[in-house]
């Protein structure tokens, strides 16, 4: 489990195409004290650290599925060697808990397509894949690349979140432009009360 709070920007340093996707990213995280089998989020996505190392800089390095790929931006050769990532590690009992309950499990992807300023902060608006969009709310939560934000309003599949100044120079939100493909995680709680509503 995440929780949307980023703690760090990656960078990849090598994508490699062996069966599955392998992927090395660089981080400012001690490695040290990263363990072989533990989850990191990248750009929401949770992937297995498989290896780590600490030349010519700290890096670990993650397998990544045919399935996790078809479901996300990676899908749209976005990993490049070079790309930026928010990174995540999981959640630790006693940790704060300061955004939302992150399964760090990618839903789909959607698009940026419109931002302005709006005082210190960027308007943001998405599209949502038809498929999610209803388990959007306004005032609700949603990871996009890892992100826990809150979502202003919504208009059928469309929605807009405003990203404040710092999260700006702590994530990679800082370099987002109109057209990029973003990961989307809907709220767990959507997502279940979707669910039981089915049986009802």
């Amino acid at each position: 489990m995440f929780t949307g709070i980023i703690t760090d920007i990656g960078t990849v340093l090598e994508v490699e195409q062996k069966g599955d996707l392998r992927a090395r990213i660089g981080t400012r995280y001690d490695v040290d004290g990263i363990d072989i089998g533990a989850s990191i989020a990248c750009d929401g996505c949770c992937l297995t650290v498989v290896a780590l190392g600490t030349e010519p800089q700290n890096w670990f390095d993650v397998w990544i599925s045919a399935e996790s790929v078809s479901k996300t931006n990676i899908g749209r050769n976005m990993w490049q060697v070079g790309k930026l990532l928010n990174l995540e590690r999981a959640l630790k009992v006693g940790d704060e808990l300061g955004g939302h309950i992150v399964s760090g499990h990618v839903d789909g992807v959607a698009e940026l397509i419109e931002m302005h300023t709006e005082g210190d902060s960027t308007r943001m608006t998405f599209r949502a894949p038809d498929t999610l969009a209803k388990f959007i709310a306004p005032k609700g939560s949603v990871a996009l690349n890892g992100t826990s934000l809150t979502v202003n309003e919504v208009d059928g599949a469309t929605f807009g979140i405003n990203v404040i100044s710092h999260t700006k120079e702590v994530t990679t939100w800082g370099a987002a432009k109109v057209g990029d493909p973003i990961n989307l995680e809907i709220d767990t709680m959507a997502r279940y009360v979707a669910r039981l509503r089915e049986w009802e």
